[in-house]
């Protein structure tokens, strides 16, 4: 029988308790850390490792722990605190947080074990970036709208110029990072009319198993799969939950440019319209069948083909 671990991850420090032995240990968060930790892993048979998304502290131990062969689940935050409210826990430390989340490891399903490659990790990161220098660019534009003093506004403008350029950098970055992990890919997304490159190097930033896996499970991952709500003879509005928001959002203006572009997306989202559906649930219908058909495009190696409205 193989045992599961739960790591409870900071910035300087993960506290590891493993189920069931209920043995615990610390450990720093550094590279020499994840060496002494995975022996001591090994010394009680673990094969699964449940840790929680941490704003990024959480990568390099998941990645060191990913390449000794461990499956490594990594999970939202508000899921390890939904479980901790089932099960009754009320305290809070870093030995009871560690302990809850072995506790989940060994009856969780799904997983997050997939290893990146350095070429992965670099697009991601590149694309993560832009997205920050694009927030700061809406950020200090609407500043100058809302300046207070007429001095400030030169500063802010030569921010502005000053992003303008580094986007510019940073996009041919994407591009030939994003050649160098699968140009054959990036061709292919980008072939279709209203996906660029920005949303295509997104895509395979945040949804590396794109064409890899089945139309449910590629839906799921970006979370725009309908799920139901239904309960004896009620049946209920079907929602939408989960899932990666990076990837989402970066279909989301993607697929508003498809509809205005391509006749049959834009003669599905009518549609929805006309039979009462609010423009949200329409749009999000219309990416389900972008993602799928795109998904459907890698995974066969075949052209984008437009279909009649």
């Amino acid at each position: 029988m193989f045992s599961c671990a739960g790591i409870d991850v900071s910035k300087d420090n993960l506290e590891i308790r493993i189920n069931p032995q209920d043995v615990g240990a610390s450990y720093p968060n550094t590279a020499a850390g994840f060496v002494a930790l995975i022996d001591w892993l090994q010394l009680y048979n673990v094969r699964r490792v449940l840790l929680e998304a941490t704003g990024g502290y959480e990568r390099k131990a998941m990645k060191a722990l990913q390449i000794a062969g461990f499956e490594v689940l990594r999970i939202n935050p508000c899921r390890a605190k939904d479980f901790a409210k089932a099960m009754g826990y009320h305290a809070k430390t870093d030995p009871i947080d560690a302990r809850l989340l072995a506790e989940f490891a060994a009856v969780i399903k799904d997983s997050d074990s997939q290893i990146t490659s350095p070429e992965q990790d670099n697009l991601r990161a590149l694309v993560q970036q832009r997205e920050h220098f694009v927030q700061q660019q809406s950020d200090d534009m609407r500043r100058i709208k809302t300046a207070s003093a007429d001095l400030v506004i030169p500063l802010l403008q030569s921010h502005i110029d000053y992003l303008n350029q580094a986007l510019k950098s940073i996009e041919k970055l994407i591009r030939q990072q994003a050649k160098d992990l699968d140009s054959d890919k990036i061709a292919r997304l980008c072939s279709v009319k209203g996906i660029g490159l920005v949303t295509a190097a997104s895509l395979m930033a945040y949804l590396p198993e794109l064409g890899e896996v089945g139309r449910h499970e590629i839906a799921a991952l970006a979370g725009i799969a309908p799920y139901n709500d239904d309960s004896g003879t009620h049946e209920g509005v079907r929602h939408i939950g989960g899932g990666r928001f990076a990837a989402r959002r970066a279909m989301y203006m993607a697929c508003w440019v498809v509809i205005r572009r391509q006749p049959e997306f834009k003669a599905r989202y009518q549609a929805l319209r006309q039979k009462g559906k609010c423009a949200k649930v329409a749009l999000i219908a219309c990416m389900r069948v972008l993602l799928i058909r795109l998904n459907a495009m890698i995974r066969e190696k075949t052209e984008w083909r437009e279909q009649a409205a």
